[in-house]
């Protein structure tokens, strides 16, 4: 098999895509990458993709602003003519050596870095197009089918290709971390490559997505944002917070709250939000927005639907702050460890931070036993439903920046709005905005006042069916 060298490669690339312009090759395996990462983009997005070839991938898939960039002209070429009608930039341009003066909010790499003589110099390449919040989702082989491939490629079955790195996961992500990048995420999919009715859709989209299968996958996917700030005094004052505490029943912690709670950041705002309560929860937090008017900036509300998700999107309204928290009335998860989540998120270690009780050891009385099987149980599904570890997914505790919260509400119809919490409906929000989520330990405490407003079973049951919902329309996809 004929080595690719510089010499060869462009004229390769391109009489490779004269031969495709006459046919249809491997249409189904081209779409199931082209769906794969049309989930993960968003309308009003920036997007780049390197090593755009025909431009399908880019025709298919949502954005504000689209550029490809080849380095075949005969590529470039074609993707102007298939998609000119469609506002897309094609552009000439040497993945070695790109030349853009903006940055995008999401870059793709698609089948091509087994084809470059320096990966690690391409991936330095898109660190000049990349901000903070950028996020990198570079697709690649499974090297576990390498030798399929070159018998194919042998017998005839496939068009021939010349020579090719074959790297694992872990030398990717490797790869990604020297040249600046932090991996978050890696995702195999595809273990049968060729369109064959009802066969082809049971194996992609159900089987595939199990451990043993998985590992026969075709795809690997390795998501990835650049590494985060490490300059303390960068982040220390940078960001304004408002913290929604959601409150019923739960008129013996409102002062606690507020004296309990820290200074951080460039500012915080606090919002009551209180929730249709059969005690005086309404009339004292009335009463201490008044006694702490001088020292702490406090704004106060009362819900008009039911339930903690309900409050605090209610308090998410009228925050003006650049983070958003969650802090729960019950005072289980100590306002002292607050600060905690702010640095986490704002020295961008993570763009989603969430709360995890299970870590340390709690308080006797702190959760009911059944409570911590389900909750472990939760913990178990999520991993494997979003493809990364979850400790704790029903900590009350939450945060992320305000602007992704505007773009979750948007995308909120597509899980269903039956989440009486919040917590299922923020992290699966999370997940389809491709965010990186990061858990922070805490302790969690007994309470010293009041009861829990949470129904075992009745509750459980309903967090149950948003799982099997949220099956459909984040794994089986």
């Amino acid at each position: 098999m004929e080595t690719l060298t510089k010499n060869n490669f462009k004229d390769y690339f391109n009489s490779i895509a004269q031969k495709r312009k006459k046919r249809v090759v491997s249409k189904y395996y081209w779409q199931e990458i082209s769906d794969y990462c049309k989930y993960y983009s968003h309308e009003d997005s920036s997007i780049l993709e390197v090593g755009c070839g025909s431009g399908d991938l880019l025709a298919n898939i949502e954005g504000a602003k689209k550029v490809g960039i080849d380095f075949s002209s005969e590529y470039i070429a074609w993707a102007k003519e298939k998609h000119g009608d469609k506002k897309i930039d094609f552009i000439l341009m040497d993945a070695n050596d790109i030349q853009l003066n903006q940055t995008f909010d999401l870059i793709l790499i698609s089948n091509l870095i087994g084809f470059v003589d320096d990966i690690q110099n391409v991936f330095e390449q898109i660190k000049k197009c990349s901000h903070p919040n950028t996020k990198i989702i570079v697709q690649y082989y499974n090297s576990f089918w390498e030798p399929v491939i070159k018998f194919s490629e042998a017998i005839g079955l496939k068009e021939r290709t010349p020579w090719q790195n074959w790297l694992s996961t872990r030398d990717i992500n490797n790869l990604l971390f020297v040249s600046g990048f932090d991996v978050y995420r890696n995702t195999k999919r595809l273990i049968f490559p060729i369109y064959i009715p009802i066969i082809s859709f049971i194996l992609n989209k159900y089987l595939a997505k199990f451990p043993i299968f998985r590992f026969f996958s075709f795809n690997i996917y390795s998501f990835a944002k650049p590494l985060p700030e490490t300059n303390a005094e960068y982040f220390e004052h940078k960001y304004s917070t408002t913290v929604v505490i959601p409150a019923r029943n739960e008129s013996g912690n409102i002062e606690n709250a507020i004296l309990r709670l820290p200074k951080f950041g460039k500012h915080v705002e606090i919002i009551f939000i209180e929730g249709n309560s059969t005690d005086d929860t309404w009339t004292k937090i009335q009463e201490i927005q008044k006694k702490y008017a001088s020292t702490h900036d406090i704004k106060i509300g009362q819900q008009k639907g039911k339930g903690k998700a309900d409050a605090v999107r209610e308090g998410y309204k009228i925050a003006t702050s650049d983070i958003l928290m969650i802090l729960d009335a019950d005072l289980t998860v100590p306002p002292e460890d607050i600060p905690k989540f702010y640095n986490a998120i704002a020295s961008g270690k993570g763009d989603f931070i969430n709360g995890t009780r299970l870590v340390y050891p709690m308080d006797k009385e702190a959760m009911r036993f059944l409570n911590y099987l389900g909750n472990h149980f939760f913990s178990w599904a999520f991993t494997w439903l979003l493809e990364q570890r979850f400790k704790d997914t029903l900590c009350g505790t939450k945060v992320m920046f305000r602007t992704d919260y505007i773009k979750l509400t948007k995308n909120r119809k597509y899980f269903g709005e039956f989440d009486p919490f919040g917590d299922f409906d923020l992290l699966f929000g999370a997940h389809k905005l491709n965010l990186k989520i990061v858990e922070v330990p805490i302790r969690y405490r007994e309470r010293t006042y009041g009861e829990t407003n949470i129904s075992r079973f009745k509750h459980g049951l309903i967090l149950l069916r948003m799982c099997a919902f949220a099956s459909r329309k984040c794994k089986f996809i």
